[in-house]
C-alpha cells in the first residue's frame, strides 16, 4: 500500500509539473485591430501568441456571414495568418475567434463594424488645397502629462534639440484655428505612430507599432478626434506612412513571422541610396538589390514587400487607418526604396478601396526623368506603372531655393530665376502636372528662411510662387513667420524648431496674430492673404501656364483658362523693373486693366513698375 501511495504521489507531482510548465494561452496581437462589412479589401488576420500555430480557429456565431476561409502557418510557431470570408450580407457586430487544441478552447472577441455611408467615395487632396506640414513634437504641447510615459524609452528633454520636446495631438487640435485662418486646407504631419527608439524618436520615422499612436502624442481615439476637428474647419488630413522600414524596437522584430519578413545580411548592410537602379538599363542586379534591400539605418529594419503576407499586412494597415480615422490622404516616405512591383500593387489596392483617394510619394531626386518615372500612368520604356498618383516636385524645390540664394543684378547665365524657368520647361515629361506637390522646404531640408538669410522680401517671393504655380503647394510650419534654424550647423534637429506659444512657459505666442511684429507680421499677413485668395481661384488650381525666359533675374508667367488670367512677375534683382508688357503680347494683348491681388489696386498696362526683390500678381478677366 505504501508503494501505491508513493507511485500516486509521483504521478500527481509529474502532472502538476507539466501543468505548471504549460504556458498560459494568450493572444498578444490580432491585426488589423478590427474590420468592417462591405469592404473591397480581403481580410487576412495576423495573430500572434505563444505557440499559437498549434491551434485551429473558427469564427462564431457561424450563421452571420463571417467565417474562416483558410489558415496559414508561418515559420515562427507564434503566428497564424487567417483568411476571413465576409459575405456581402454579413452582419456587423462582435464575433468570437475560437482557438481550439484538442478538448481545450479559448475565445477572443473581434469586431466587424458597420461601414460609414460614403466612405468609399471620400474625396482627397487636390490642386485646390494648400498643405501645411507639421512636426508634432515641435508644434505645441497640449498635454504635458504625456511628455514622458512609463511604456516608452526616450523621455522628454526640451533643452536638447535631438530629444523629445513634448508636442502632441492635443497641441495640434488646440491650434487648428490658426492653421485654418492662415489659409491652409490640408495638414500633413510627420508620423504619429509609436517610435520607441532610445534617441531621436521624435521624428517618428522608425515605427515600433503600426496600429497605435505613440502615447507621447496621445491615443488612437484622440487621433480620430483630431481628424474630426480638422474636418469641422475644412482641413483635410494626410497621414505620413513608412512601409519601407520599421524599427528594430518593433514587437515583431525579435520573433519575425517568416525568415524573409525583413531583409537580412551576414553583417550590417546599408542601402546605397541609388534608386536610379530601378530604371537604369545598365545597373547591376547587385546594386539594385542593395538599394532596395539595404537598411536605412541600424535601427531601421528594411521590410521585404516581396513577402506576400507582409504586403497584405501593409495593404490592410493602410485601409484600416483610412476607415478607422476618416483620413483624406497618404504621404509615403522614401517611396523608391520599397520593392517597386509590390508597392505598385499596394497603391492599386488602396485606390481600389477608395477610388478618389490621393497618395503622394517622396521621390527625392533632382532628376526630372527619374521623378516622372514614379508617377502612375507615366510612359516608361520598361512598362512599369507605379499606380502612385502624386509625386513631390524636388527639382522645382531645388530651383526655388537656388534662385532665392542668387538674388541681385548679377545672377549670371543659367542662375537666378532662369533655374525655375528651366525646371518648368521640362513639364512635358510628366504624366499629370495636377498631381505634383510643390514646396520650397520640408522637415528634411534647410529652412527656406535660412536659405534667404532672413530676407523677408524673398520669403514673400517664395510665398507668391507657391500660391500661383501649377501643382499642390506645401509649406513647412513656421515658414509663414520666417522661422530659422536654431543652429544650422547641427542639422535636422535644429531646423525642427519649437513653435513659440506651443508651450506654457514660452515668452511669446506666435499663434496669436496680435503678437506678430516686424518682418514676421509682414510675411504672415502677405502669406495669409495669398493662401486665402488661392482657395477660390480655379485658374490657379486647374489653369494652364505660359512663361517667358529672361536673363536678367526676372521671371514672368501667366496662369490662364477660358475665363480668367493671373499674371505673375518676379523681380529677383536689387533694382526696380518695369513690366515689359509688349514682350508678353501673345496673351497680354487681349488684356486690359487688372487688379493687384495683394493691394487690391488697379493695374494698368502702361508704366507698371515692380520694386526690387518682390512679386507682382495681377488678376484679369478675359
Amino acid at each position: 500500500m505504501k508503494r501505491i501511495y508513493t507511485l500516486l504521489f509521483v504521478l500527481l507531482a509529474a502532472v502538476a509539473t507539466v501543468s505548471a510548465a504549460k504556458p498560459k494561452f494568450e493572444v498578444r496581437h490580432v491585426e488589423p485591430l478590427s474590420w468592417w462589412v462591405g469592404m473591397n479589401t480581403p481580410l487576412q488576420l495576423m495573430i500572434n501568441g505563444e505557440n499559437i500555430s498549434a491551434y485551429d480557429l473558427t469564427i462564431l456565431p457561424a450563421n452571420r456571414g463571417v467565417s474562416v476561409a483558410k489558415i496559414h502557418r508561418a515559420d515562427s510557431p507564434n503566428y497564424l495568418f487567417v483568411d476571413v470570408a465576409i459575405a456581402a450580407d454579413a452582419e456587423a457586430g462582435d464575433y468570437t475567434l475560437r482557438f481550439t487544441s484538442g478538448k481545450r478552447h479559448y475565445d477572443y472577441t473581434y469586431t466587424i463594424a458597420e461601414r460609414e455611408a460614403g466612405s468609399r467615395e471620400r474625396e482627397s487632396f487636390t490642386t485646390a488645397d494648400f498643405v501645411y506640414l507639421i512636426m508634432p513634437d515641435r508644434f505645441a504641447n497640449g498635454d504635458p502629462t504625456n511628455d514622458s510615459t512609463p511604456d516608452t524609452v526616450e523621455k522628454a528633454d526640451r533643452s536638447k534639440p535631438g530629444r523629445r520636446h513634448g508636442g502632441d495631438l492635443q497641441g495640434m487640435i488646440d491650434h487648428l484655428d490658426y492653421i485654418a485662418d492662415l489659409g491652409a486646407t490640408a495638414i500633413w504631419s510627420t508620423p504619429l505612430l509609436l517610435d520607441n527608439e532610445d534617441g531621436a524618436s521624435y521624428h517618428g520615422y522608425s515605427c515600433s507599432d503600426y496600429y497605435h499612436i505613440d502615447p507621447r502624442y496621445g491615443t488612437n481615439e484622440l487621433y480620430r478626434t483630431y481628424v474630426e476637428e480638422c474636418h469641422k474647419r475644412g482641413l483635410k488630413v494626410i497621414m505620413d506612412i513608412v512601409p519601407n522600414h520599421s524599427s528594430t524596437s518593433h514587437w515583431w522584430y525579435s520573433d519575425q513571422p517568416f525568415e524573409d519578413w525583413t531583409h537580412k545580411f551576414d553583417s550590417y548592410t546599408q542601402s546605397n541610396w541609388t534608386f536610379s537602379t530601378n530604371m537604369d538599363y545598365n545597373a547591376s542586379k547587385a546594386d539594385l538589390y542593395q538599394m532596395e534591400s539595404g537598411w536605412f539605418d541600424r535601427s531601421m529594419a528594411d521590410m521585404n514587400l516581396d513577402n506576400e503576407y507582409l504586403l497584405n499586412y501593409f495593404k490592410q494597415w493602410a485601409v484600416w487607418w483610412i476607415e478607422y480615422s476618416g483620413l483624406d490622404g497618404f504621404r509615403v516616405d522614401t517611396y523608391p526604396y520599397n520593392e517597386k512591383l509590390p508597392m505598385s500593387r499596394w497603391c492599386e489596392a488602396v485606390m481600389a478601396e477608395y477610388p478618389n483617394f490621393n497618395i503622394v510619394g517622396e521621390v527625392w531626386t533632382s532628376s526630372i526623368p527619374q521623378l516622372a518615372y514614379w508617377q502612375g500612368g507615366n510612359y516608361n520604356k520598361d512598362g512599369f506603372n507605379s499606380h502612385l498618383k502624386s509625386i513631390m516636385d524636388f527639382p522645382l524645390h531645388d530651383a526655388i531655393r537656388a534662385a532665392m540664394s542668387e538674388g541681385g543684378n548679377d545672377a549670371g547665365w543659367g542662375k537666378g530665376m532662369t533655374r525655375i524657368y528651366d525646371v518648368l520647361s521640362h513639364d512635358f515629361v510628366y504624366h499629370d502636372l495636377s498631381n505634383m506637390m510643390i514646396m520650397a522646404a520640408n522637415h528634411d531640408t534647410d529652412r527656406i528662411g535660412d536659405v534667404v538669410e532672413g530676407d523677408v522680401n524673398r520669403m514673400k517671393i517664395v510665398a507668391a510662387m507657391l500660391c500661383t504655380m501649377r501643382g499642390m503647394p506645401q509649406m513647412l510650419y513656421g515658414d509663414e513667420l520666417l522661422f530659422r534654424s536654431s543652429d544650422r550647423s547641427k542639422g535636422h534637429p535644429t531646423l525642427r524648431v519649437d513653435f513659440p506659444g506651443g508651450w506654457a512657459d514660452d515668452e511669446r505666442n506666435l499663434f496669436d496674430r496680435a503678437q506678430h511684429e516686424g518682418d514676421q507680421k509682414e510675411l504672415f499677413d502677405y502669406t495669409r492673404h495669398l493662401m486665402n485668395w488661392r482657395k477660390s481661384k480655379g485658374v490657379i488650381h486647374n489653369g494652364r501656364t505660359l512663361h517667358f525666359i529672361d536673363r536678367d533675374n526676372t521671371y514672368a508667367y501667366f496662369r490662364y483658362d477660358d475665363n480668367d488670367v493671373v499674371f505673375v512677375f518676379i523681380n529677383n534683382t536689387d533694382s526696380e523693373r518695369e513690366v515689359p508688357w509688349a514682350r508678353y503680347a501673345e496673351l497680354a494683348k487681349e488684356l486690359h486693366e487688372g487688379r493687384d491681388v495683394v493691394t487690391g489696386e488697379s493695374v494698368k498696362m502702361e508704366g507698371c513698375r515692380v520694386a526690387p526683390a518682390s512679386a507682382l500678381i495681377v488678376e484679369f478677366e478675359r
